[in-house]
Parts: C-alpha cells; structure tokens; sequence
C-alpha cells in the first residue's frame, strides 16, 4: 500500500447511513443521523443526553487547508499522512482536562475511532473566538503598520515582533455573515468588540446577555489550561481559536460548551519554548506549513491578499507540493500530538476501509 492510500482525504463519501445531506467542510465532514438511529444509540451507548437529541458522526479527514485553500502533493498525496488523528488526539486531550477541571463539556459524546466522533447537535455561537498571548501574525502586519486598535482594545505603543503581552487578549471575529448589524461589516470572519457582540447578543445565538462573560470565561480559563500544560512540555501556547455552542442537558437546559476542535496546530500558533528562549521561534503549528507557502511561490502577495482569491484558488488547483513538504508537517503535527498526550499517535494502513468496519460492526450505522 502506498503512502498516499494511508491518507483520509475524501471524507464525505462513507456508507454511513443518513437521511439528509453531508456537509463536507475544510477537514471535517458531518453525517446527520436518522433520527430513529439516534434514539437507538442513545439508549444502547447510556450518552447522558435528552433521548429525541440529534447525533451526527464527525469524520476528520487528512487535508491539509491554508489561506483558505486545498493543497495537494506529488504522488497524488491529497493530505497529510497522520493529520487527522494528531488533530483528533489533542482536541481529546484538551476537552477531557477541560471537563476534569471543571469548565464545561464539549459537543462529543464518543469516541469509535481516532477520525471519527460522535456527537450531539449544537446551536453554535456564531464568534470565531480569538485568545491571543503575544503579538504575531496578523496582529502584528496591522501594529507594524500603525494600527493600535484591536477589537475595541488599545494596544500600547513599543511592541516588539513576537513580544509576549502584558495580558491575554480576546479579538473575535464572526462565524458566517451576520447581517444586519450596526457597525459588523456583512462578511465572514471580520473583527468585532465586546461592544458589538453586547448589542447584538442574540443576533450571535447567545441565549442570554450574562452568557457573554461565561464565553468570556470559558476562553481564559480554557486557554491557560491548556497554556500551562504545554510550557511543562517546554511548548508555548501563543494564540488559538475557539468555537462555543450550546446542547440540551438532561433534564432539557440549554448548557454553554466547547465545540469544533481546541489547542491543535490547526487552531493554534504553538511554539518551542527553547528555541524562544534563544530569540528563535520554531513553529509546532499549521503556520510552519504556512510560511512554507508563502517562501515557496514567487509572490506571497497572492496568498495574503484577499483581493487576489481568484489566483491563490488556481495557485492550489494547478500546483503539487513537494512530497517532503507534506511529509515535515506530519512530523510536526504527530509529534506535537505525542508530547501533549504522551501516546504513541497508532496510523491506520487503510482509515477508511476501518471506519466503516468500526460503524458497521460497533454502532449498525452502516449497511
């Protein structure tokens, strides 16, 4: 079997038995299940849910997305060997502590295999919840250039490139295209205040205004679990993206939890904490993969400049990338994986042909 056969990178064509359409988003995809099948699973497994709530089997797949683009490699490598369960380990890793210490649950209920989970429906929050540590990034281009307000928060004058911050930021942006809304700008993934999301807060599938500063909560104390267990791994958390939502409980309360994925080199800038120390920065993160980008094609312009989406979308469809380049962000990605949750990351020959095994044969959901 060759490499490329290791990688799950079409994942919305599984057997998995639904009644409604698959959404196939950027890496996951999302089976709806029938609602008799739901009921049954419910009752089978003992998930401490309402028994009419919906369940969706979430398979994450190997592609490899940045600057909002596919990217592919020789060999008809369409992914990353490894990607998806490093994601899927850490996000498990992040959720389990998060609920241990106290802060809230997520939206998974199970576990069947290391691409796939099983959870319920939520409504989400329609915040790109943005915790930031240190000046970097796009943060950074915008304070290089004289920009000193961010999110309704004034940045003082003096940063340095990759200085830490005297305290952790929140800089949300949308989820979506929310219209309507004095001073939002009607596109996906603008920059909001507090302001904004306060007098708006339905519009942003709150329930209640008071929710605001439980989101608010859940984001710090969130990102300092995580921030402190990975500076015991020499690692630091620099900035990362979380999603809210809310379920029904067991007794039918709506309950704010974490959703999507958490701390993973997808959502997250992750540095090494030595080669910091040394006025280095070593990326354990997707955005090593993205300064391979932007170093690898002529002009890194077409990749940074939204006004130019027509030629990053051909740059994508029309160039393979070194299989070495694929290869040294696997390496990263399960390697970041195994230091945070300090398990050997198993690979699947053949994840799909697994898959379906696993949901036939444990769950009857494929026929």
């Amino acid at each position: 079997m060759s490499l490329a056969d290791t990688v799950l990178a079409v994942n919305d064509d599984l057997p998995i038995r639904t009644d409604k359409p698959v959404h196939s988003g950027k890496v996951r995809a999302v089976y709806w299940l029938t609602d008799a099948d739901s009921k049954r699973l419910i009752a089978e497994k003992g998930y401490q849910v309402p028994a009419d709530t919906p369940l969706a089997i979430m398979v994450i797949s190997d592609r490899i997305s940045a600057f909002d683009c596919i990217w592919r490699g020789e060999g008809e490598l369409n992914g990353v060997p490894g990607k998806g369960a490093a994601l899927n380990a850490i996000s498990n890793h992040w959720f389990k502590l998060f609920k241990e210490q106290g802060l809230a649950d997520s939206h998974i209920l199970d576990i069947p295999h290391p691409f796939v989970w099983i959870v319920q429906k939520a409504q989400p929050v329609m915040i790109e919840a943005i915790c930031r540590q240190y000046i970097t990034g796009s943060m950074w281009r915008a304070y290089s250039k004289g920009e000193r307000d961010f999110c309704g928060i004034t940045l003082p004058e003096g940063l340095q490139k990759e200085q830490k911050l005297d305290d952790i930021l929140i800089t949300p942006s949308t989820k979506g295209i929310l219209k309507g809304l004095p001073g939002v700008p009607e596109a996906d993934d603008v920059n909001i205040s507090r302001q904004n999301i306060e007098d708006n807060f339905a519009a942003f599938n709150f329930k209640r205004s008071d929710d605001i500063s439980h989101y608010e909560r859940l984001l710090k104390e969130g990102f300092n679990v995580i921030s402190d267990a990975l500076a015991t791994l020499e690692q630091i958390f620099v900035d990362t993206k979380f999603e809210f939502g809310y379920v029904r409980d067991n007794n039918g309360n709506d309950k704010l939890i974490y959703m999507d994925e958490v701390g993973t080199p997808d959502s997250s800038r992750i540095w090494d904490g030595a080669a910091y120390s040394k006025g280095e920065i070593i990326e354990n993160s997707k955005e090593g993969f993205r300064q391979f980008l932007l170093n690898h094609f002529p002009d890194p312009d077409i990749l940074l400049n939204k006004e130019r989406m027509d030629e990053r979308t051909a740059l994508a469809r029309d160039n393979v990338l070194p299989e070495a380049a694929l290869m040294a962000i696997s390496k990263t990605y399960i390697g970041i994986a195994e230091k945070i949750t300090g398990q050997k990351l198993l690979l699947a020959a053949n994840p799909k042909a697994e898959i379906i095994a696993v949901l036939r044969e444990q769950y009857g959901l494929v026929d």
